[in-house]
């Protein structure tokens, strides 16, 4: 992608971590809906990939375990192999749980960080790679309302996040000018499992209501579309209530 004037997105190849089901459905949509080349990543969801895939008019698969470094490389090659070239990243993929901090163990701690920020690292280095000897690209980081506000009974998964908006402002600084890494921060965005919390979230809210996977992709789209002036930034999806 070019600096200039608005990019557009026809034609462009852009992976999208976490693109079965959720938001990262609605991002890979989206993209689709623009003429981008999507590539949908998956770890465990296949029946919903596929489904996701054919939405998006027969987009290419790629099956990755994104705990391991290994198999994050094969996802880059793979894409290559495939499409020529990669143009955009979108590391949407997370986990998310529930501990006392004094609960917390190791491995809880790990099956968390393993994805939500050592993945999103090395997912960034390979698309940096991959984009840099080409004239560059565009990465779109996920955070979360969580990164900017503490949460008790998240500690773990608060500090990934956070480390995702750091990340995203380090990397900007040493890819630039010809790779822009920006993130969306995600507030409240009820699915069906929503729980009580969740839903007290909502009503504390200022516009008053949850916000919508397809109001998270806008944001995305935004910052894959944009010129290489905007770079390092941090855009809260949450109905404003990161500022209460």
């Amino acid at each position: 992608m070019t600096a200039g004037p608005e990019s557009e997105l026809r034609d462009k190849v852009v992976i999208v971590t976490g693109a079965a089901k959720r938001i990262g459905r609605a991002i890979a949509l989206r993209l689709a809906g623009e003429g981008a080349r999507v590539v949908i990543h998956y770890s465990s969801s296949e029946a919903e990939a596929r489904q996701t895939a054919a939405d998006c008019g027969g987009a290419p698969m790629v099956r990755a375990n994104l705990e391991s470094v290994a198999e994050i490389e094969r996802l880059f090659a793979e894409t290559l192999r495939v499409c020529g070239r990669l143009d955009g990243l979108v590391n949407n993929a997370a986990r998310f749980t529930r501990f006392d901090p004094l609960a917390i163990t190791e491995a809880d701690w790990d099956f968390i960080h393993s994805v939500n920020l050592k993945a999103v690292f090395f997912c960034c280095q390979a698309a940096a790679r991959a984009m840099l000897p080409t004239g560059g690209g565009r990465i779109v980081n996920l955070s979360s309302l969580g990164g900017i506000r503490p949460w008790a009974e998240h500690a773990h998964y608060c500090a990934s996040k956070a480390g995702v908006i750091m990340l995203t402002r380090a990397l900007a600084k040493a890819w630039a000018p010809q790779i822009t890494v920006n993130t969306v921060a995600p507030g409240v965005i009820p699915f069906d499992d929503i729980d009580e919390r969740g839903r007290r979230m909502m009503a504390a809210t200022p516009a008053g209501r949850g916000g919508t996977p397809d109001e998270v992709a806008s944001a995305v789209l935004y910052f894959l579309k944009s010129t290489n002036f905007v770079t390092g930034q941090s855009l809260a999806v949450d109905g404003g209530l990161s500022q209460r």
